[in-house]
């Protein structure tokens, strides 16, 4: 059985983390079907929003902790090498996550933890149950974050908070990240897949292009200039304009009615 499971349904494509009876814990095999899968969605132009979440009852419990165990007897240096290598090959997930130019959403139920809440926190939107809870966990096993959580976290929370989060590594509840900006959405646990659904729906019946212009503007301007950004903007805006959902969306605002967007 695999360990990513992929379907595709009305524009969506919705990727499974598939080890629920080691909580979803990102596995070598699982980390390479996701490289490959966010590769063939990214370019697939039938698909128009993605959806990642995990199989049973947990989002993600982080790397897989009993597999590092067998390494830890090693000579220290090769230690040293072999956990920059596994981390190494982890960042293919987030750069592509980063450039995909379609929405991404994170469905969260149960434990995101270690590497689930870095990979939440590279999602675009954040759904999450009432009986989801989050902790970065790293420091529990006496490790520093991954993932791009070093980027992410403050950004979303602030520095203090980050380091609250990093260096305690306390449990929080769904609705206490959504409150200092770590997650979007709270659901009753029992309606989460219909509600996920909905979002992924409505992004997938929206300008595409335009959100991934929007993606690609909102993460360049964490590191840009105002000049530059501004420039970037009218770059973007002007690509648009020139295209297909432009026509659209202007010809249905003049004739108030809804717009019907074809992504490109």
């Amino acid at each position: 059985m695999s360990d990513l499971e992929i379907k595709h349904h009305n524009g969506i494509a919705t990727l499974t983390m598939n080890r629920p009876e080691a909580r979803n814990a990102l596995s070598l095999e699982m980390r390479e079907e996701l490289i490959q899968a966010l590769h063939d969605v990214e370019h697939d132009p039938g698909v128009r929003c993605v959806v990642l979440n995990g199989a049973g009852e947990h989002f993600m419990a982080g790397g897989d902790v009993k597999g590092m165990g067998q390494s830890i007897n090693k000579p220290r240096a090769e230690i040293k090498k072999e956990f920059l290598l596994r981390i190494h090959d982890l960042h293919p997930i987030m750069f592509s996550m980063r450039r995909m130019p379609k929405p991404i959403i994170a469905s969260c139920r149960g434990a995101s933890a270690g590497a689930g809440v870095s990979i939440a926190l590279a999602c675009d939107l954040v759904i999450a149950s009432e009986d989801a809870f989050f902790t970065l966990a790293y420091c529990k096993i006496g490790t520093s974050p991954d993932g791009s959580s070093s980027f992410h976290l403050p950004r979303a929370v602030g520095i203090k908070k980050a380091m609250e989060i990093a260096l305690l590594g306390d449990r929080f509840t769904a609705e206490e990240a959504k409150n200092i900006g770590m997650i979007n959405f709270v659901v009753p646990t029992e309606n989460l897949n219909q509600e996920t659904e909905t979002l992924a729906t409505r992004l997938a019946k929206g300008p595409t292009h335009v959100y991934g212009n929007t993606k690609a503007l909102f993460y360049r301007s964490l590191e840009s200039e105002f000049e530059s950004q501004l420039q970037a903007e009218a770059a973007a805006f002007a690509d648009c304009a020139s295209r297909d959902d432009f026509q659209e969306g202007v010809t249905a605002f003049i004739e108030k009615r809804t717009a019907k967007f074809n992504g490109t």
